[in-house]
């Protein structure tokens, strides 16, 4: 990690942290997308960017700990115990579910995450009992005015990214960040040299579904409504590795600029060009992953390096 990578974010958090004080709902709103969707590449960075796994499970947690907090808010619970449920609950799905699709590498583990998606997706749109089926689940809504409920969910958000920027970083430093690298450059040399690779790449899916599941929850309640469609995106789970390759997989820094970034062109393509936006936004990515292979991260090394 550069030296210069903390201070870089603690000057994200800050600005973050401040929006409300200079800026409207609507900066607000963007502001807690970027953390929103900082804690879900942190997430995704540590089976996808340091094991090397291309994992599209991402919206499968999303999902599961919008459902999961939803339910247990609805049942009386406060919200934060309900986002710490949620969290827990993903854990353990993610500990049952990883002993299975982490027996698969490369393109078919890919297919076997993506399949969990499908999966539970189904599962929510079946089980109208519980989920409500197709017409979703409905959350109180949280007591006091617009910027009152803004400035909560934006540090609440900002709470999650940083609690998945602090794990990032004390995992990248430690024994278990060296071992999900030496997975991600050759796993069977890493398992031959007696690094557990079972047991760290469990790991990592379990870190991975962790801050998903509390990310998912907390935006639960804050639009206060959650719905198969919406709690199991296909896009969503395509998006988050895109901010991480966007900003640099594997680093510390990468999923956090990378999110910024992508939030940030979404917003503004969105206002410029509203009917063509997906498609344009889609270009604009694939010029980006192709010519940027080290995301913005490897561009301003290659460029320090010229």
């Amino acid at each position: 990690m550069r030296a210069w990578t903390l201070p870089v974010l603690a000057a994200w958090i800050a600005v973050l942290a401040a929006t409300p004080f200079v800026g409207d709902n609507y900066l607000v709103k963007i502001a807690t997308f970027v953390a929103f969707y900082a804690a879900l590449a942190l997430s995704w960075n540590f089976i996808g960017g340091l094991a090397g796994y291309p994992s599209f499970a991402t919206a499968a947690f999303v999902g599961l700990g919008s459902y999961a907090g939803a339910l247990v808010q609805n049942a009386g619970a406060p919200i934060v115990v309900a986002w710490i449920a949620a969290a827990g609950v993903c854990a353990m799905a993610a500990a049952a579910l990883g002993a299975i699709v982490l027996r698969l590498r490369g393109h078919y583990f890919a297919i076997g995450s993506i399949a969990l998606v499908e999966i539970l997706s189904l599962v929510a749109s079946w089980w109208s009992g519980l989920t409500g089926g197709g017409e979703g689940l409905n959350l109180a809504f949280l007591p006091g005015g617009p910027d009152t409920i803004a400035r909560v969910f934006l540090y609440a958000m900002l709470g999650i990214a940083v609690l998945a920027l602090v794990t990032t970083v004390a995992v990248t430093r430690g024994r278990l960040g060296f071992g999900l690298r030496c997975i991600a450059q050759n796993e069977d040399a890493a398992e031959m040299v007696g690094i557990p690779t079972t047991r760290y790449k469990m790991a990592a899916f379990v870190l991975s579904a962790v801050f998903c599941g509390a990310a998912g929850a907390a935006y639960a309640s804050w639009v206060a409504y959650i719905a198969p469609s919406d709690a199991f995106s296909i896009l969503l789970t395509v998006k988050v590795p895109v901010m991480v390759l966007l900003g640099g997989a594997g680093t510390v820094l990468g999923p956090v600029l990378g999110a910024t970034a992508l939030v940030l062109l979404e917003e503004t393509v969105w206002a410029r060009f509203l009917e063509f936006h997906q498609a344009i936004l889609g270009a604009v990515i694939v010029a980006l992953i192709f010519f940027l292979p080290g995301g913005l991260l490897g561009l301003a090394a290659r460029r320090r390096t010229a």
